[in-house]
């Protein structure tokens, strides 16, 4: 069986986005076309409706090239422990309230018993200073943490 990954929306807007000029950003896409290239068929791939959601949304062409990447995946069922959760993170992480969505997205990985959450968003997602707070409080509600990483961590296999 396969290890099961939730795939956050950078992962499919760094992969489609058209090359960047910042060599932070350039890097990014490169490490993650490379991961999606030779590492993702190792993977169970999942994604939720917010994924879709945020995917389709802003400039048309950009959002069809990342929803086209996103179509074949499977999509996790809504569970209502995920919105709960999320509240919990916000209110105990802390985590800002504009990063809802963010908290959000690790609740859906949670919830949904993905063993990885890959993601870009390293300012309220992948943190090293905020994991041991997410996990405890995902351990609090009995939920066991994906490990949550981003492409880079993912390559060697």
């Amino acid at each position: 069986m396969k290890p099961k990954v939730y795939l956050e929306t950078t992962i499919p807007s760094y992969l489609t986005a058209r090359p960047s000029r910042d060599l932070v950003t350039a890097a990014h896409q490169q490490i993650t076309r490379e991961w999606w290239d030779t590492r993702r068929h190792a993977f169970d791939l999942f994604v939720s409706q917010m994924v879709l959601n945020e995917a389709g949304a802003g400039d048309q062409e950009a959002a069809a090239r990342r929803v086209a990447v996103l179509t074949p995946l499977p999509l996790l069922n809504p569970h209502e422990e995920e919105a709960e959760l999320a509240q919990t993170l916000i209110e105990h992480v802390p985590l800002p309230t504009s990063a809802a969505a963010d908290a959000l997205h690790i609740a859906i990985a949670v919830v949904n018993g993905m063993d990885y959450l890959l993601t870009w968003n390293c300012t309220h997602i992948a943190n090293a200073t905020l994991r041991s707070r997410i996990e405890g409080v995902c351990r609090s509600k009995g939920f066991e943490v994906p490990i949550i990483c981003t492409p880079e961590e993912l390559l060697e296999g």
